[in-house]
């Protein structure tokens, strides 16, 4: 079985975020950008299923600038055996929407035939929570959403969901998209070593004209601010205080 996992180039989670000036999006100028920490979680999953002896194969995409080649890299050196780069952007800034993403990986997927896709559940910079299930839809496959544990059961898939009331644990038939959540493993530091074999396995360059899919964005970004600084907190002197202060702040 060959396994799918598409993975995105985004500010890496330690990077505090900062606005433009101008309010027109987030500056990138000179920032640490790294793989989306839920693909990366993702990226393992499909690995560990490979070092299982279920899966024979794993594939990483990426769909955005030609600097997202360092993130597929890095898929690459934690054990990932190929890749496949779409560059669809020039602009760092522009992120491709998910409907686009789904449309490109529907294409990839027709050609790679997985009987897997390993999606994040969503994307740090934008929190779309979408592509995965878009991806299922276009398919018309199966999906299973906020996996925490994931195992194969012959031609089903086993998975383990948080849900408001506690988990959820469902069987879905392969072939099969699953998104995953933070719960579901602890992804590996690639080792110099294989970072440096990283740099031999291949890395297939591709655009979003080769798969025929318009990238041009339905969004439009009218505004971006910070978000409002926490306002200073005071003391009481007892708890009638309190409740006076809280009803005077609407709070009961």
């Amino acid at each position: 079985m060959k396994v799918l996992v598409p993975v995105k180039r985004v500010i890496d989670y330690n990077v505090k975020v900062r606005v433009k000036a101008d309010g027109s999006g987030v500056d990138l100028a000179n920032v640490k950008m790294s793989m989306n920490p839920f693909d990366e979680i993702s990226v393992e999953q499909a690995i560990r299923l490979k070092e299982a002896g279920q899966a024979d194969e794993v594939v990483v995409v990426s769909i955005g600038v030609k600097q997202s080649q360092e993130t597929l890299r890095t898929a690459l050196a934690m054990g990932a055996d190929r890749a496949i780069l779409v560059i669809a952007a020039d602009d760092v800034h522009q992120d491709i929407e998910p409907l686009a993403v789904a449309k490109i990986l529907k294409a990839i997927v027709d050609e790679e035939q997985p009987g897997l896709v390993f999606c994040g559940k969503q994307a740090i910079d934008n929190d779309m929570n979408a592509t995965g299930q878009m991806l299922s839809a276009l398919m018309g496959w199966s999906q299973a959403t906020f996996a925490s544990e994931v195992s194969i059961e012959g031609d089903h898939a086993v998975v383990s969901r948080e849900v408001d009331g506690g988990m959820q644990t469902i069987k879905v038939t392969m072939p099969t998209v699953i998104t995953v959540d933070l719960r579901l493993n602890e992804p590996r530091y690639a080792s110099l070593p294989n970072i440096m074999k990283a740099k031999k396995k291949p890395l297939d360059e591709k655009t979003a004209a080769d798969y025929g899919v318009d990238v041009s964005p339905r969004l439009e970004i009218v505004k971006t601010v910070e978000p409002e600084a926490r306002a200073a907190g005071i003391k009481v002197g007892s708890v009638e205080e309190l409740v006076s202060k809280l009803k005077e702040a609407g709070a009961v």
